[in-house]
């Protein structure tokens, strides 16, 4: 009887034809493992696509609530951005994806996993490095570290050969990533950071041209940090992201060209569009900024960084990012209210935050004087702030005097005094 392999499969140019090249060099069954964390796919289609292409076994699972509840919005609560732009969806995605994978090889009796990831990206990592943490036991199969197809174009030759249809061309050769959070782009024109995006690479979201040309305003309501509705409406987090998502894409919300780098030490560049996610940070910003002590949100600006890098890293199934979870968990106690955000040809402006747990007290930010802060305080605050600064100023000032005291100059003045005796005469 052939051992099992389990494959993240997508049904795009590589999952696609990998289900015969496992087939063909390890004689595995092999069963295809879609992840539904929103790519909007025709999923029957792709099930259709896997069995025809040769899995003996096609599972779906829906991931969708659990990717944006477990992952998405614990990264949304850290404030996490890598490289002060990029908001992580495909970092966030890979880590539930693999994880299920793991379940499902181990609920179907597979000795081994595979991916279609290749050996210069971030994914491998991802998907590993989740492999390992969570069932170090299956063996790890990487058809693009062991195949000798280099290119996508390789690729195309070999589905072709094989009789496999695939969306990519020789002519469309973006490689694409899509689930509730964003979608990414890379490849084609891309390559080259010094190519401007073509028009139709960007796919969710209107250009700031095509934008309406008046304001739209959206109002997100959270509690405890987690967004839970929009413009007065409860939502479950599938409807709420895509509704964001909706909004934010007509307005030209979202979209980020960048230069990254990624975790193998290879920079790429890439495109992405994160229509809802952009209006959630900006919303989620404020109403800590309204709501979270001083010292804590400067703490928390140092774990936001590091938390980022984890999750690019593919680090999700550690100690520390458990640790640092528990840490953000505690900051969001009561970042609880509504921002309303105006939204107008990719531009996104604060409009009103509300918050019952809010620190903003008029009597103390207000210029008009009141008793509830006593201005002659400041000067007392001031000197002891100051009192190192003073220390250090004096102890600088002294070695001054003694060098000017010893001065050739100095000596001369003195030999020039006149003394009494000089006087009387």
């Amino acid at each position: 009887m052939p051992e099992k392999v389990v494959l993240a499969y997508s049904g795009g140019l590589d999952t696609s034809i990998i289900i015969p090249w496992l087939k063909e060099n390890y004689s595995y069954d092999v069963i295809a493992m879609v992840g539904d964390v929103g790519q909007g796919d025709d999923i029957e289609a792709v099930v259709e696509k896997a069995y025809k292409t040769g899995a003996s076994k096609v599972l779906v699972e829906d991931l969708r609530d659990e990717f944006l509840t477990e992952y998405v919005f614990p990264a949304l609560q850290a404030g996490a951005v890598y490289e002060h732009k990029y908001l992580l969806g495909t970092s966030l995605a890979r880590p539930v994806i693999a994880k299920h994978q793991v379940e499902v090889a181990l609920r179907e009796g597979a000795t081994a996993v595979a991916h279609g990831c290749t050996g210069k990206g971030n994914d491998q990592v991802r998907f590993e490095l989740t492999y390992q943490a969570l069932a170090p036991e299956l063996k790890v199969i990487a058809p693009w570290r062991e195949w000798n197809l280099k290119s996508r174009e390789d690729c195309l030759d070999y589905a072709e050969a094989h009789g496999i249809p695939v969306a990519a061309s020789r002519e469309k050769i973006h490689s694409r990533d899509r689930n509730l959070w964003h979608l990414s782009h890379e490849g084609g024109e891309l390559e080259d950071a010094a190519n401007a995006p073509f028009p139709n690479t960007w796919q969710i979201s209107k250009s700031p041209q095509e934008a309406p040309d008046r304001e739209e305003r959206v109002q997100i309501e959270f509690e405890k940090g987690v967004p839970v509705g929009v413009n007065g409406m409860r939502l479950d987090p599938v409807s709420l992201v895509e509704l964001l998502n909706e909004i934010g894409g007509r307005n030209a919300i979202g979209r980020v060209d960048i230069v990254e780098n990624r975790f193998v030490g290879i920079k790429s560049r890439g495109c992405y569009e994160t229509p809802g996610g952009t209006l959630l940070i900006a919303a989620h910003r404020e109403l800590e900024a309204l709501c979270c002590e001083r010292d804590v949100m400067h703490f928390k600006q140092h774990v936001a960084l590091k938390y980022a890098e984890l999750v690019y890293y593919g680090l999700w199934f550690t100690p520390l990012r458990e640790a640092l979870d528990a840490f953000v968990e505690s900051t969001q106690k009561e970042v609880t209210g509504k921002v309303t955000l105006s939204l107008y040809k990719g531009n996104v402006s604060i409009v009103t935050r509300q918050s019952e747990y809010s620190l903003y007290r008029t009597d103390l930010s207000s210029f008009t004087m009141g008793e509830s802060y006593d201005q002659k305080d400041a000067a007392g605050f001031i000197r002891i702030l100051g009192l190192p600064s003073r220390s250090r100023a004096l102890r600088k000032q002294k070695p001054l005097m003694e060098d000017a005291k010893d001065s050739p100059s100095s000596q001369k003045k003195e030999k020039q005094e006149v003394t009494p005796s000089e006087v009387a005469q």
